[in-house]
């Protein structure tokens, strides 16, 4: 491996065939920086004419040629500027020959001894000498980021103690590894995915940062700063590399990137837990200082206090094993062979409790409301079918064939609530009545034995509140077509109330109950959160109706940012 101070310099011309396409730096993940973007950071992580840089991935230079104009104009308060830096004070590498070519050049032509390495940057050793580390690191999602390049990614972030799955993408490892270029108390001021608040891959890196450094500052934007790039992005700005660890980070929104001119003053924004997802970053400051308030006391508490969130079954085949009562009648099965389940899909999900009537209706309406699971010796009709599927093939799906018998499905016993998994709105929780098996489209919650009568009887309906709704935009993630998505250990951390709250209010919240499933049976979900809030937030908490109004504004607008980031994606794909 090649240490950065060990440079080629790259000053060929270049030729036709080297010309760059926008295909080719897509599939190596280049994204070329904005010039008011790379003046930001620069102008925040440049502090001396005396300062070495290092601007990994450097594409053309963005980066360095914004250090050096920096300089240039004296934005560094009374310091003197002397253009004659000493070799090695810039520095760039960059995998792509030809952009390097471009770089070297652009910074010959501005009269600065800079250095531009060829070289694929995971494979540089760190040096542990640089003053500040800027950049735009590749974006490669995982699906695309595999074989040496990938093992390469992860021995580097292992060096400083971060294992990253193989769900990470790129930008991940990037990270980590441009921090250990740094010396103590250098700065690193990237260009990162908004992924970096929000995804389960990252929690080590935001871990890292945390730890590592001793002022972290975050700069969010409401608007794409890329033009015809989906992606959102986040600048941070850390300081002080190894003299953390610091317990908050300093958060900042503008519009767009021409406000970064005039970034207001931030707001503090403290984690339960540096890896915890970032997301209540992104919180108004009135609602950030309601939730946290709510989420530090006594009177909201996890899910996970309430009980244990867990997949559903795995069929292999829900065509196959799930089946409407007509469909099993025709077949001439009998109970025997049949369990009660929630139909696939989570529609019917969306009121209080999920009834034997419910069921029995769904069902008369044609739902799979049936599953096909002899429990003992099959009957006639069953063997029957159980020949017929395998005559259709499903006996070789993977997770028919991986079980024996291959037609028995291995059963999840019914959860006491069922929780939506794939959501338009926001999740809902239901108390499963009808006793109904479910499928992985849903999960199950099992309430601890102390709290079963209390969670059944009034979380579903507690739950509809602006803090849960909130705070289930901020531990869910977005999915394909705006949907939020809520795997179990998201489920765990979703803020909702306290057992004592609920016992408290639990005649109000019976009161309103009827009231509240018939908003819900006619799809007007914030009539229903509207009474939740007026008997727990308003009433009982004595919540000022400002912060109530802040945490329903929080949830509109992260949930609308999330519909409206999955209806561009369907037209830019």
């Amino acid at each position: 491996m090649t240490p950065v101070s060990q440079t080629q310099d790259v000053v060929a011309p270049l030729k036709p065939s080297d010309l760059d396409t926008a295909e080719l730096r897509k599939a190596r993940g280049a994204f070329f920086t904005p010039e008011l973007v790379a003046r930001h950071i620069t102008d925040w992580a440049v502090r001396s004419p005396s300062d070495h840089i290092l601007e990994p991935s450097c594409g053309e230079a963005a980066f360095l040629i914004a250090a050096v104009e920096c300089l240039q104009q004296g934005r560094l308060g009374d310091a003197a500027v002397d253009l004659a830096w000493p070799a090695g004070v810039l520095d760039g590498v960059e995998l792509h020959e030809p952009s390097a070519a471009a770089a070297q050049r652009l910074l010959d032509q501005a009269g600065v001894k800079a250095r531009v390495q060829v070289a694929d940057f995971f494979a540089v050793e760190p040096t542990g000498s640089y003053d500040a580390v800027v950049g735009n690191p590749p974006y490669v999602r995982y699906q695309d980021f595999a074989g040496e390049a990938r093992a390469q990614s992860r021995a580097a972030a292992l060096r400083a103690g971060v294992r990253l799955t193989g769900l990470a993408s790129s930008w991940a490892a990037f990270t980590v590894h441009s921090a250990l270029f740094l010396k103590p108390g250098g700065r690193l001021g990237l260009v990162l995915p908004a992924e970096l608040l929000s995804v389960n891959y990252a929690a080590d890196v935001r871990r890292f940062l945390l730890e590592r450094f001793r002022a972290v500052d975050l700069v969010l934007f409401q608007e794409r700063v890329f033009p015809g790039v989906l992606e959102e992005v986040v600048l941070l700005l850390a300081d002080g590399y190894g003299q953390g660890p610091t317990n908050h980070a300093s958060v900042y929104q503008v519009r767009n990137a021409a406000d970064l001119a005039s970034v207001e003053a931030g707001r503090t924004w403290r984690p339960s837990r540096p890896e915890d997802k970032w997301t209540p970053s992104l919180l108004s400051a009135g609602a950030l200082t309601a939730y946290d308030s709510l989420l530090a006391g006594p009177d909201f508490t996890e899910l996970e206090t309430w009980g244990d969130t867990t997949l559903g079954m795995v069929t292999g085949n829900n065509k196959y094993f799930a089946m409407s009562p007509a469909r099993a009648a025709e077949l001439g099965l009998r109970r025997s062979d049949l369990l009660v389940l929630s139909p696939p899909g989570s529609r019917h999900l969306r009121g209080l409790s999920l009834t034997p009537a419910a069921i029995g209706q769904l069902g008369a309406d044609g739902r799979a409301s049936l599953l096909f699971r002899p429990g003992g010796e099959p009957s006639p009709a069953a063997w029957s079918y159980i020949e017929a599927g395998q005559k259709a093939g499903v006996d070789l799906a993977y997770k028919c064939r991986v079980r024996r018998p291959w037609w028995r499905v291995p059963l999840v016993r019914p959860a006491d609530l069922l929780l939506t998994y794939m959501n338009a709105d926001t999740p809902r929780l239901t108390t499963n009545q009808a006793r109904a098996y479910h499928l992985n489209s849903v999960h199950g919650v099992y309430l601890r034995p102390v709290l079963h009568d209390l969670g059944r009887r009034l979380l579903p309906l507690g739950s509809l509140n602006a803090m849960t709704l909130a705070g289930a935009e901020t531990v869910g993630r977005a999915y394909g077509g705006g949907m939020l998505k809520l795997e179990p250990k998201e489920a765990d951390r979703l803020p909702v109330p306290a057992p004592e709250l609920l016992t408290a209010a639990a005649a109000d919240l019976l009161a309103i109950r009827p009231r509240a499933a018939a908003a819900l049976r006619t799809g007007r979900l914030l009539d229903a959160v509207s009474l939740v809030d007026e008997v727990l937030l308003t009433g009982q908490l004595g919540l000022p109706s400002r912060d109530v109004a802040a945490l329903r504004g929080a949830y509109a607008e992260l949930s609308a940012r999330r519909v409206a980031r999955g209806a561009e994606a369907k037209h830019h794909p």
